[in-house]
């Protein structure tokens, strides 16, 4: 494909200069709508008259809508969108960033999603579609189980999952841990109840708290109801977590102030598993939690992390000096390039 883009190219150089202006707007329009003519000029960097030619073009070949509050996409203007994703992507080298940033990180794949989560909501949700691409794909025909965190950019994903379930494959999803003392819609039992319920699948829930103390630990370790769950986790075939910046997670997790300056003085960046890392990858804290555990991921055949945004790339270095190789990184461009970039520093 790329072979072919190239000839094309040289033949035609206009024409597919053509094609990733007006998928630029396309994307922009998508990430921002409803949206105005002099918000969207400035955002893909033209003037408002030449914006415009490309606009009305869009409105003929109808793609896209213009009312008052602005101009959103069609659903032809959807498809189109979706559909040249993966052409650009191929055209534009994020297949090869994407296999730069997985040799450097040292895991088997990466997937890098086009613009910035810290900047733009709708690249966080496009995440959803790609983890149900990667498991249709991935997973086996048969029963699996799937082992699920928690947190805000895991309930995005799971509000944005597809249809997995299949005549030969059923996918049970069950929390990777306990709750987290927060916010109920975005503790793991909740975000595994969601991508059941998206992907047509089922799912187990483990009514205990994450932190707990020794004594409790022991007992709750005891009940049957916690032991079963607990053995569907330890036979999990596959997991999805995200990984958060340490001093977001700690605060999120109410830890005290003494705990917050000690991570703040040791140079924590990255959580995950409720383990805490610096810059080099190191172990600085772990709290005791029910559950899955990070030294649990070397035995399951399917990893997915999944962190966009700039902002995350110092705890995506961090944490992935410490997952197993066999480990799916979904991400996106602010993040990536961040990474790549302090790479050939």
């Amino acid at each position: 494909m790329i072979r072919d883009l190239e000839m094309i190219e040289r033949i035609a150089p206009d024409m597919m200069q053509t094609v990733e202006r007006r998928f630029r707007i396309l994307r922009n329009i998508y990430w921002m709508q409803p949206v105005g003519r002099r918000i969207l000029a400035q955002k893909v960097n033209e003037t408002e008259r030449s914006l415009r030619t490309e606009t009305d073009f869009l409105k003929q070949l109808n793609f896209i809508n213009a009312s008052k509050s602005g101009m959103t996409l069609t659903e032809e203007g959807l498809q189109v969108y979706k559909g040249l994703e993966v052409f650009m992507a191929e055209y534009s080298g994020t297949r090869v960033r994407e296999r730069e940033l997985s040799q450097k990180l040292g895991i088997a794949r990466c997937i890098i999603v086009a613009g910035d989560s810290d900047e733009e909501e709708k690249v966080l949700e496009s995440f959803g579609a790609i983890v149900s691409d990667v498991l249709d794909n991935e997973l086996p025909d048969g029963d699996n189980t799937i082992a699920v965190m928690g947190g805000t950019t895991m309930k995005t994903v799971a509000q944005n999952m597809e249809r997995l379930e299949t005549p030969n494959r059923h996918n049970l999803f069950v929390p990777a841990r306990g709750g987290v003392g927060e916010t109920i819609n975005i503790q793991a039992n909740s975000i595994s109840g969601m991508m059941a319920e998206k992907s047509g699948g089922d799912f187990k829930v483990l009514y205990v708290p994450e932190q707990v103390s020794p004594e409790t630990y022991e007992n709750l370790l005891h009940e049957p109801t916690v032991q079963r769950v607990l053995e569907l986790i330890s036979e999990a075939n596959c997991v999805i977590h995200s990984i958060g910046s340490a001093l977001h997670m700690a605060r999120r997790r109410g830890m005290s102030l003494s705990e917050l300056d000690m991570l703040t003085n040791n140079r924590a960046v990255a959580e995950s598993f409720g383990y805490f890392f610096d810059e080099d990858g190191e172990v600085i804290y772990k709290i005791p939690r029910i559950g899955l555990q990070l030294k649990d991921l070397k035995g399951i055949p399917y990893v997915i992390a999944v962190a966009g945004g700039k902002s995350k790339a110092k705890a995506i270095e961090a944490y992935i000096k410490n997952a197993p190789k066999q480990t799916w990184l979904i991400t996106d461009e602010g993040a990536a390039n961040q990474i790549l970039k302090e790479a050939t520093l």
